[in-house]
C-alpha cells in the first residue's frame, strides 16, 4: 500500500543548507520535496546546475508564492538567508501552516534581532507566534512557526544544557571557543573564504559580535536565569564542514568528575542523536561529518577547577538541515530519527 507522503516546499533551494535539505529528504520515507524556490528562477531543472541530483529530482526552482505553496504542499522549510524569512513569513503565521525556518529571523526578540544582526526585525506580534525549538529538548510545541537553532547555538547549549538545566553553572565563568567549518559561513564569496585565505591557516572572527551570542544566553537563561552574557569567539577552521566547541566553566557547587559524567550521560540518554563520551575522552569533527549528531565529551581539572566539555557537530546536518527535518518529525509525530540514520563519513 502507498504511502500518502507530506508534501514539503524548500525555500532558498541553491544555499548550502537548501541543498543539504534536498539530500536528506530524498531518503526521507514521510516527507516528500514537491516544490523549490529560488530568488531568480530559471526554468531548469535542479540538476543542471547541481550534478549529484541528477535522476533523483524533477524538480526546477519556482518563484515564490505564499498560496501557491500552501495549497499544494504540507510544509514549507526557509533555508534563506537572515532578513528574508521575515518578510516572507506573515501569510504562513497567519494560517497556521507549519514552517522550519533555519534562518535567524525568529530566534531572538525583535531588539535583539536589530542590535545583532544589524537588520529590521519581523513585527512582534508575528515574533510571539514563533517557537525557538532545539529539537533535542522539543517540548510538544504548540505553535506550527519553529524556529530552528544556529549551529553554533546547537553544538554550545547541547554542551552546556546539563549543568544549566541543574543550575550549576558560574555565570561569571562561561568561555566558549568555538570553530567552524567553512561552510557555516554560507555561500556568498568574501575575501575571508577565498581558498587563499582559508587553505593551510587559522583565523578568529566576529570576536563578541557573533549573531549566536544572544540566541545562546536566551537559551540558557531559561534554563538558568541568573546566567545574562557568556564570553563566545569564533574561528575558521581549513575543513569544509564540522563544528568544534571548547566550553570552559566553573561550577556554582562542587561535582566530582564522576558525578559530572553521570549528569551528562543522565540526561541524554534517552537522546537519539546526542552521544556522551567515556569518561576523560573528547570527540572529533571526524566522527560527525555526515550526521544529525552531536558527540559531547568532557574533563575536569581540579587544579583550576575548570570543566572542559567539547561537543561536536556537522554544522550542516546537526546544525541546520537535519535538525530541521528532525523538528519537523517531531512536529508530524514521527520517530525522531526517520530520514535520519546516517553513519559518519569518516574517510
Amino acid at each position: 500500500m502507498a504511502i500518502q507522503k507530506i508534501k514539503a516546499t524548500v525555500v532558498g533551494v541553491t544555499g548550502y543548507a537548501g541543498l543539504e535539505l534536498l539530500r536528506l529528504l530524498y531518503s526521507h520515507p514521510f516527507i516528500e520535496v514537491a516544490i523549490i524556490t529560488n530568488t531568480q528562477p530559471d526554468g531548469h531543472d535542479i540538476s543542471e546546475q547541481f550534478p549529484h541530483f541528477s535522476g533523483m529530482y524533477n524538480l526546477s526552482p519556482e518563484a515564490f508564492d505564499a498560496l501557491h505553496i500552501m495549497q499544494k504542499t504540507d510544509i514549507v522549510f526557509f533555508a534563506t538567508s537572515s532578513g528574508i524569512s521575515k518578510d516572507l513569513a506573515e501569510p504562513f503565521i497567519l494560517a497556521n501552516f507549519p514552517v522550519i525556518d533555519l534562518s535567524g529571523d525568529f530566534r531572538l526578540t525583535a531588539d535583539d534581532y536589530q542590535k545583532w544582526y544589524h537588520k529590521t526585525p519581523a513585527e512582534p506580534a508575528l515574533l510571539a507566534k514563533s517557537q525557538y525549538s532545539l529539537a533535542d529538548f522539543y517540548d510538544n510545541e504548540t505553535t506550527s512557526y519553529i524556529a530552528n537553532p544556529g549551529c553554533y547555538a546547537t553544538a554550545t547549549l547541547l554542551a552546556l544544557a546539563p549543568l544549566a538545566q541543574h543550575h550549576l553553572l558560574d555565570q561569571n565563568s562561561i568561555v566558549i571557543d568555538a570553530k567552524s567549518g567553512l561552510s557555516g559561513a554560507g555561500k556568498s564569496l568574501t575575501t575571508a573564504s577565498h581558498f587563499v585565505n582559508v587553505s593551510d591557516n587559522f583565523t578568529m572572527y566576529k570576536p563578541n559580535s557573533h549573531q549566536h551570542i544572544p540566541e545562546i544566553t536566551q537559551q540558557l537563561h531559561i534554563w538558568q536565569p541568573d546566567i545574562a552574557h557568556i564570553q563566545f569567539t569564533t574561528s575558521l577552521l581549513p575543513i569544509n564542514r564540522g563544528i568544534f566547541v571548547s566550553a570552559y566553566v566553573k561550577l556554582k557547587e562542587p561535582r566530582t568528575p564522576q558525578q559530572l559524567q553521570e549528569l551528562f550521560e543522565n540526561t541524554y540518554a534517552d537522546k537519539t542523536f546526542v552521544r556522551v563520551m567515556p569518561s576523560n575522552e573528547l570527540p572529533n569533527i571526524k566522527q560527525v561529518v555526515g550526521t544529525n549528531f552531536a558527540d559531547i565529551g568532557l574533563t575536569y581539572n581540579p587544579e583550576t577547577q575548570f570543566l572542559t566539555i567539547v561537543s561536536v557537530i556537522d554544522n550542516m546536518i546537526k546544525g541546520a538541515a537535519g535538525q530541521a527535518i528532525q523538528n519537523a518529525n517531531h512536529f508530524f509525530g514521527f520517530p525522531e530519527s526517520t530520514g535520519l540514520n546516517l553513519i559518519a563519513q569518516y574517510a
